[in-house]
């Protein structure tokens, strides 16, 4: 059993809540309830779907979770985790995109109302994405990529005003990122005084997904344990 009973888990633009099997597995082995939805497009369709119907979405799983509870976030997941943390005990950022001022530090990019992820995914290209993933799970990957908002995408990227949060943070980071290079929530990290995971994989998604997810979710698990303050 661990400190915390319950987790959220809030997946990246173009991905699920497919992308946290690994996770999943790890938290549920500890006794940890865990949801992991699908962040879903408005009825009128993705292109009109924004950052905070996603927020929204967020709000309402995390609010219905027993405490003490964690909210963990990958990429755009972990900007909307930041977002939510009050109503949390604890957070766990995967490779986050981040908010002002250190979204200036991005590299700068235009994103189309429907950002074709899926329609456009190559076996190939996953493969690139995941250098450290086996096969199975870079084909499973290829199979599941989605179509993204880019309205949430250039919400995300113009940089959220958000203070630090009053609970427990932890940063988990690739030793290789080209979406949000480490040094980017590195200096995130030490301007808040949160705690850092250094990983070695070598990819964006690489913490969730590629060999060493089993070891960085049991790492995170250790890390709420000590981190989090029950009684």
């Amino acid at each position: 059993m661990t400190a915390i009973r319950a987790a959220l888990l809030v997946h990246g633009a173009g991905g699920g809540g497919w992308e946290w099997n690994v996770w999943r597995g790890v938290f549920e082995a500890k006794g940890i309830a865990v949801a992991a939805p699908d962040l879903q497009p408005v009825a009128a369709g993705l292109a009109a779907t924004g950052f905070d119907d996603y927020l929204q979405q967020v709000r309402d799983a995390l609010s219905v979770m027993p405490r003490p509870r964690v909210v963990v976030g990958a990429s755009l997941g972990g900007l909307l985790a930041l977002h939510v943390a009050e109503a949390a005990d604890a957070v766990v950022l995967v490779n986050p995109l981040p908010p002002a001022p250190w979204h200036s530090d991005l590299i700068v990019r235009t994103w189309p109302d429907i950002v074709p992820w899926h329609r456009q995914a190559r076996l190939d290209g996953t493969r690139r994405a995941l250098p450290d993933a086996d096969e199975a799970t870079a084909l499973f990957a290829f199979r599941h990529w989605r179509d993204e908002s880019g309205a949430v995408l250039r919400h995300a990227y113009a940089g959220d005003e958000i203070a630090r949060p009053a609970c427990p943070v932890l940063l988990v980071l690739s030793q290789v990122d080209d979406d949000v290079p480490p040094s980017i929530p590195s200096a995130m990290a030490a301007a808040w005084s949160s705690d850092v995971l250094q990983t070695v994989s070598p990819s964006h998604v690489g913490p969730l997904l590629d060999r060493h997810a089993t070891g960085i979710a049991a790492q995170a698990v250790e890390w709420l344990n000590h981190a989090v303050q029950v009684g």
